[in-house]
């Protein structure tokens, strides 16, 4: 059973379409399913631990609610989708090919996949016939929230591939490296990205050396149930190369230990996240060795949206206010599409928030770190709590950077409708899961519809997004920096984002990111060694999980997991919008 994990892992995280894209079943059918109790009970663990991050019975998330699904579709299709997804799409399955347009990803073959584990999936399943809940009332949400189009600026930019990581998947499949972030050491600029599989690697000559192997670090690591589990983030603290210290989150199994940050034992735990702070001996050594201590850790009742980012201010200077703060974005762990709303809902709890702690410091409820005075909740705080948190509201908080002039900017993953970049606020609510985007959602009805905002709307003091797509544009929003650096003059100014499922790539510009106000998104396309292409293209897969970094000097790079490959962004010419 443990060598056939990844393959269910890999398997299970895009269900998002399977288990919708198919014909319609029968009660013969439904006759071929096991009931026995034991298969029920195997199936069930296999969906917590595989499923859930994508998937709950009740509410659409990533994929779609699977509640009375076997009532709906054939049994037999479905095992057939399993083994072949992509040759049912390819055959002209009329739902698989209109879900994967909407999803925008593509569930890898199966064909190894034991068919005891796929009984019991079905089986646990069957047993789930709720169909969800249903909205009040007969009002049907907006169609196309926003309906306009984003352009194509005419701005097209050279990639020159810089490395290729260790393939970390099971068997080779895609995503073959799991591979996130990429920051630099502030002191000398060397560059490090971390791959979810549990690697950090420092790159040395334009290759990639295994800095850390966090597996080995840490008995407990788990990078599962996939998707964004694992090694999610790292920072270097600004004074790294006298004092040593960085930092790291990642996930462990539930209730490993008693978590700073937990809820109610009647409310499942799928991951806890852990922050650590690790010391090197030798700061300037090529391969870690040191010590490391826990900050602290949350719960989490999915395997979604978890603590992905963390990340110190790269302007702030010895003697500012902000200099050795660590920002910790945290998601809200797939608590509100799992019917746990007010786990995000309420400032006196993380989940949904961006935090600022001092590592440093020990005024925390745990001693293990201090929380700032200037944090805008310190006063006001009822518990030591809620202190941390800078600013509340987000779905997935899910990268932090600065513009240029100072400002705190962070993307935030949607619901179903809307991806956005923010101008971060201090002890400002940036809306969810009341809102999504300029939007209204109803959390006593279906969380996948929005509707327009009401006539009052500013008695809820909600700050809104500076700029926002649909997901007749994308799926997940991959972001964002500004361009820094100084060999291509024609991205100065520009603000770079993108969609992570499609490698779709946008930009706004910096001047026109004000509170209040929208900028307008453009998008921008690539050639690679001068030849015009798409990330899809490139990386031989209709999942590209894009990624951006930026270097020391401000140059900006992309990730794309689907093939473990590092490019950076060398020139750029402009054509005809």
């Amino acid at each position: 059973m443990q060598k056939r994990i990844p393959i269910i892992q890999i398997a299970l995280l895009p269900l998002l379409f399977f288990f919708c894209s198919c014909h319609s079943g029968s009660s013969s059918h439904q006759d071929t399913i096991p009931a026995d109790s034991t298969v029920i009970a195997s199936g069930k663990t296999l969906f917590n631990q595989y499923c859930a991050s994508c998937h709950n019975m009740q509410q659409n998330g990533i994929g779609p609610k699977l509640a009375g699904i076997t009532t709906e579709v054939s049994v037999e299709w479905l095992r057939h989708f399993i083994l072949n997804p992509e040759q049912t799409i390819a055959s002209g399955d009329e739902r698989a090919t209109q879900l994967f347009k909407e999803y925008k990803t593509m569930m890898p073959s199966f064909a190894s996949l034991k068919d005891n584990d796929v009984n019991a999936l079905i089986a646990f399943m069957n047993v789930e016939h709720s169909s969800g809940k249903k909205k009040k009332g007969s009002d049907k949400g907006l169609a196309d929230p926003i309906p306009e189009r984003i352009k194509f600026s005419g701005l097209v930019v050279n990639l020159e591939e810089v490395t290729t990581f260790p393939a970390t998947s099971a068997e080779g499949k895609k995503p073959l490296a799991r591979i996130t972030k990429l920051d630099f050491e502030p002191a000398t600029g060397n560059l490090f990205v971390n791959d979810l599989n549990g690697k950090l690697y420092k790159i040395k000559d334009g290759k990639p050396v295994l800095y850390m192997d966090i597996i080995k670090l840490k008995p407990a690591f788990i990078h599962q149930p996939g998707l964004a589990t694992g090694l999610g983030s790292f920072a270097f603290h600004p004074n790294f190369a006298k004092n040593g210290l960085f930092y790291t989150t990642h996930t462990e199994p539930p209730r490993t230990i008693k978590a700073e940050f937990s809820y109610n034992d009647s409310i499942k735990s799928t991951v806890q996240w852990v922050v650590t702070e690790w010391k090197a001996k030798d700061p300037a050594a090529d391969i870690f060795a040191g010590t490391s201590r826990e900050l602290f850790r949350a719960d989490m009742v999915g395997g979604i949206h978890g603590i992905q980012e963390i990340t110190f201010n790269p302007l702030a200077k010895p003697g500012n206010e902000d200099y050795g703060l660590l920002y910790i974005g945290v998601g809200d762990g797939g608590s509100v599409e799992n019917g746990y709303p007010f786990l995000a809902a309420d400032k006196d709890k993380i989940w949904g928030t961006i935090l600022r702690i001092d590592p440093l410091g020990r005024n925390s409820a745990n001693g293990h770190y201090g929380i700032p005075k200037s944090n805008p909740l310190f006063q006001n705080s009822k518990n030591k709590t809620s202190g941390e948190i800078y600013a509340y509201g987000f779905r997935n908080p899910h990268r932090i950077s600065w513009s240029a002039d100072g400002k705190m900017l962070a993307c935030n993953i949607g619901q179903h409708h809307i991806e956005s970049v923010n101008l971060i606020v201090p002890g400002k609510n940036y809306g969810w899961p009341a809102r999504e985007g300029r939007f209204v959602i109803d959390l006593n009805g279906d969380i996948n519809d929005v509707y327009p905002l009401p006539a009052n709307d500013s008695v809820y003091k909600i700050t809104y997004p500076v700029a926002e797509f649909d997901h007749d544009e994308g799926a997940a929003i991959s972001g964002g920096l500004e361009y820094w650096g100084h060999e291509i003059p024609q991205l100065k100014g520009k603000y770079f984002f993108g969609d992570i499922p499609s490698g779709r790539l946008f930009y706004i510009n910096a001047a026109d990111i004000k509170q209040g106000e929208q900028a307008s998104i453009k998008e921008w396309s690539i050639a690679i060694d001068g030849a015009s292409t798409t990330l899809v293209e490139a990386c031989g897969s209709k999942r590209v999980d894009l990624h951006f970094g930026r270097d020391a000097q401000g140059e900006l790079y992309i990730l794309t997991k689907a093939d473990g490959k590092l490019y950076k962004l060398t020139s750029a010419k402009q054509t005809k919008g």
